[in-house]
């Protein structure tokens, strides 16, 4: 296939190269066609595999205790690739495992990979399964220990075999050169080299000729993700249109993935790329307030979410970027729910209302239904829609450390606004004593914090209260 690869695979405790840990690895290592090298070995991973993964991969705390560490075994993986390209059946899985355990002993890793889930597609195109289950099925392979890292390994050089014998030596060379190829194919005009780019989280910008910015995205591996932008530039319009007017790559590092989603948020809104379509600054966000008394008119008010006080959140329901939208999706309810137009102040008039004389409202424009009825239906109806109250008593940070890079962020939040980020307990204790008068609501970090923030602090060790004033 090539004049020198390794075929390798690992069993992990889960599926994050930045999280979890690699518990067994397997390579072959073929040279012009004819295996000179292989080698297999659990791996202690450090930390428990759940349970899941071990009835998948058979692999047991016990069997991993008395193993060596990734760090023991480092060097003979390393001198299994010396020279090699790194061939693995869906390789971005594994290259990220070895690369981010490699980082963590100070080891970079700059090697070429070919991922066979790939080759698959372009061998056997008429087929639309390629994992390794759908592979098996296909050509009648078979193995005792599958999830096992050399019963894997062994059944995609089975494969590779097969695939030659059926389709010709020429075809499959002329593929996986293709495919390897295009793997290291950059940008023409690219002047930033790629081995710059670190491979840690954080936000990347490309840039074209002029200084803004042409796309700007997040990832926990960035060099990764912007490699993986130019691969798909063949089959996504939009990749391609960037492919032909990058000219540089800029970085900024965060400590995590939260860092780099809040970051990529906050460079969208201030930079505006031409190619990013989400994130955009919001206009003009508006929320449905709902008014305490029952027999009030109208029973709902739209407001700017600017002019709201973050104390308020738990009384506004839906946000919207237009007033059109807010309109029409208070409409939606009303239909759904049987409720009055004119009392949501939807329709002027005195009365009963139309929708209640074809039997589309209750009634409660004619006293045919209470108010206080008719309150309680609109609020059951809007509640799905309610945005929620802060729930923490101030502040709190949320720490988050890359191993790898020893870069800490501490992100401060306070009613679901994003304070401050800081990098020390020196500067995180200015943050404590300062008050920041304005506190800017945003959506899309709203959205963001709802998943990490809303349950109790005791779910996520990361997340602190922080004594002092809040905003």
């Amino acid at each position: 296939m090539l004049p020198c690869f390794v075929m390798l695979d690992l069993e992990t405790t889960g599926g994050s190269a930045v999280h979890d840990r690699i518990t067994e690895i397997a390579a072959v290592r073929v040279e012009n066609g004819v295996e000179v090298a292989r080698w297999s070995t659990l791996v202690n991973p450090g930390v428990s595999i759940p349970p899941f993964i071990q009835s998948l991969t058979g692999i047991t705390d016990a069997m991993v205790e008395d193993a060596p560490t990734f760090a023991q075994v480092a060097p003979r993986l390393l001198e299994l690739l010396d020279g090699a390209v790194f061939v693995a059946h869906n390789v971005r899985f594994d290259h990220g495992f070895v690369v981010n355990e490699l980082a963590r002993l100070e080891k970079p890793l700059k090697i070429k990979t070919l991922c066979t889930v790939r080759l698959s597609r372009k061998l056997y195109p008429q087929h639309k399964g390629h994992g390794l289950d759908a592979i098996m099925q296909r050509h009648g392979l078979h193995t005792l220990a599958r999830h096992r890292a050399m019963g894997d390994v062994e059944v995609v050089l089975q494969w590779l075999q097969l695939a030659q014998a059926e389709l010709g030596a020429e075809v499959l060379q002329r593929e996986a050169k293709t495919l390897l190829q295009g793997s290291a194919s950059l940008p023409p005009l690219l002047e930033t080299p790629m081995e710059d780019i670190p491979d840690t989280p954080g936000v990347y910008l490309f840039y074209g000729e002029g200084s803004i910015p042409l796309y700007v995205g997040k990832s926990v591996n960035m060099r990764t993700r912007v490699l993986s932008h130019f691969q798909s530039a063949s089959k996504v319009a939009r990749e391609m249109r960037i492919l032909q007017e990058i000219r540089r790559v800029e970085w900024r590092e965060t400590a995590g993935e939260l860092g780099a989603l809040l970051l990529e948020s906050r460079l969208v809104k201030e930079l505006q790329p031409l190619h990013n379509r989400q994130l955009r600054k919001e206009r003009q966000l508006s929320a449905w307030m709902l008014h305490a008394q029952a027999d009030a008119r109208p029973l709902v008010q739209l407001v700017r979410m600017d002019d709201v006080d973050a104390t308020a959140m738990g009384q506004l329901y839906g946000t919207y970027r237009s007033k059109r939208q807010a309109m029409d999706a208070l409409r939606l309810l009303a239909d759904t729910h049987q409720l009055c137009p004119q009392a949501l102040g939807l329709e002027s008039g005195k009365g009963a209302c139309f929708a209640h004389q074809i039997g589309r409202c209750k009634g409660v424009c004619a006293g045919h239904e209470p108010a206080a009825l008719h309150r309680v239906r609109l609020e059951m109806a809007m509640a799905q829609h309610r945005l929620q109250a802060w729930p923490h008593p101030g502040r709190v940070g949320v720490r988050e450390h890359h191993a790898a890079s020893g870069r800490t962020d501490i992100h401060v939040f306070d009613r679901w606004c994003h304070v401050a980020t800081v990098h020390d307990e020196v500067s995180l204790a200015d943050v404590q004593q300062s008050r920041q008068q304005v506190l800017a609501f945003d959506l899309d970090t709203y959205r963001l914090l709802l998943k990490r923030l809303a349950p109790p602090l005791g779910r996520e060790r990361a997340v602190f209260h922080l004594p002092g004033l809040s905003s």
